[in-house]
């Protein structure tokens, strides 16, 4: 028995060593990015947390506004069918990612995906960039729309004030500069628990809210009667469907399994449990609430709502500060998980992984251009306040393509189901379809911000 347990022992060493030694090797192939921004380091509940801070956002509370041009059977349908198709999506990728880790080659970004199935070409050209400028737009908006939150509380403690959007997007920039020096995704794991129960909180706020207005005689006639003009109606539905899918769209879930340690199976699906319980509380009470109180005077923002045209609040001022205040905290949370492919590219190009991740010579850098980037990004935001309209033709230019339509085909390419079988003429399917709904919501996105296009000015205080 002494004999069989020290070789179980001796065993066990070995084996042991082998893992150290092969992630020793690992990490002296992996570059600053991944090495330092992508640690993998977490559990299946920070991936939950990661998760849902990625897609329960803010934005959310716009699906009112999309229910206005999709009406009651439409709306809930498309909200159904976006939950459905996603979590599958998502999935999908998951496995994808977790094949391709058995075979040895552990995909850390959505481009390598990207690289190993379509090409180099495919990664370079088009799921690169793409990638990019879905979060890095995401970052803009939720700046753009931290700034009109702080905007929403000035105004209803000093109706009077003279200060301009512009100075408190650059505020709550500011901000972002502190939070955009967390040094790695991993990092960000208790920042988005917080981030979890915030977006419960503003959610359930809203949704009180919008009862209270609904049941109150203060609140607006309800009429949830669809345009009359044929041209405004069909626009205006794959507008809603745009926005819809970018309130869905993650684009970064290669990112998100990349902070998982090893061994990453199944891992991603507990994560992905976790986030759609939150989805499926938060955004069907936030739609329905809001839609039913406000009809087709919900505005673009919800929360803009609870003030009727004379300024005057339909709930309690304290109510609404404490909704925009969660709100807030938690866009600066969206913000800082969506910097983090920005990030990767600024470490790998400018960090160096022969030293340390703390040593002056990648600090520096790493402050430099992360400072720069949300600067950038709060420059945009500040000029440019009509940018949901621009984030909407960003949805269906990125979020569409990347969340909807390329999960599935990876799937069809790595796993080569037959075409006799019904998941693979589901996954083509959805392919073509969200193809076209992309390619649509495109030209409604582009047909919006020409409409718009009046009203534009820079720096306007809107």
């Amino acid at each position: 028995m002494g004999s069989i347990g020290a070789g179980s022992i001796g065993s066990v060493h070995v084996e042991n060593l082998n893992e150290a030694q092969s992630t020793n090797h690992q990490k002296q192939h992996l570059d600053a990015g991944a090495l330092f921004v992508l640690k993998s380091k977490g559990s299946w509940w920070h991936s939950g947390y990661h998760l849902t801070t990625s897609i329960v956002a803010p934005p959310l509370l716009s699906l009112p506004f999309a229910f206005a041009s999709l009406g009651w059977t439409a709306g809930v349908l498309s909200l159904v069918i976006g939950a459905i198709v996603t979590f599958y999506s998502y999935n999908l990728i998951s496995l994808v990612l977790e094949h391709h880790a058995d075979l040895g080659h552990r995909h850390l970004r959505f481009r390598d995906m990207a690289y190993d199935i379509l090409g180099p070409r495919w990664s370079k050209y088009y799921v690169g960039p793409i990638q990019f400028m879905v979060c890095y737009g995401a970052v803009v908006g939720n700046i753009l729309l931290g700034g009109q939150c702080l905007k929403a509380i000035y105004v209803l403690w000093n109706s009077n004030g003279t200060m301009k959007l512009y100075e408190f997007v650059i505020i709550f920039g500011v901000f972002m500069l502190i939070l955009a020096q967390i040094p790695s995704f991993h990092s960000l794991r208790h920042i988005n628990l917080i981030s979890l129960v915030l977006c419960l909180l503003y959610s359930a706020c809203a949704t009180a809210a919008s009862i209270y207005i609904g049941n109150s005689s203060k609140g607006p006639k309800k009429n949830y009667s669809l345009s009359s003009n044929d041209e405004t109606r069909i626009f205006g539905i794959f507008n809603a469907i745009a926005i819809i899918a970018t309130t869905y769209g993650n684009g970064i879930i290669p990112e998100i399994q990349a902070t998982l340690a090893p061994p990453v199976k199944g891992k991603m699906f507990k994560g992905l449990c976790v986030c759609y319980t939150v989805v499926t509380v938060t955004f069907f009470s936030v739609a329905v609430s809001g839609y039913w109180a406000f009809g087709n005077d919900s505005a673009g923002l919800v929360l803009s709502n609870f003030i009727d045209p004379d300024g005057n609040p339909l709930v309690p001022r304290w109510f609404i500060m404490t909704i925009n205040i969660f709100t807030i905290l938690q866009l600066s949370a969206v913000a800082v998980v969506y910097l983090q492919p920005t990030n990767e590219v600024l470490e790998r190009t400018f960090a160096d992984p022969t030293s340390s991740e703390f040593s002056p010579r990648n600090v520096i850098p790493r402050i430099i251009s992360r400072s720069i980037s949300v600067m950038l990004a709060t420059l945009i935001a500040a000029m440019l306040p009509f940018f949901g309209d621009i984030n909407s033709m960003i949805g269906a230019f990125g979020f569409l393509p990347l969340d909807f339509v390329l999960p599935v085909v990876f799937f069809n390419l790595t796993f080569k189901p037959s075409k006799k079988t019904f998941l693979f003429w589901l996954n083509s399917s959805i392919a073509v379809i969200f193809s076209m709904v992309g390619v649509t919501a495109a030209v409604a996105a582009v047909r919006q911000i020409s409409l718009d296009a009046k009203n534009y000015k820079l720096f306007a205080n809107v």
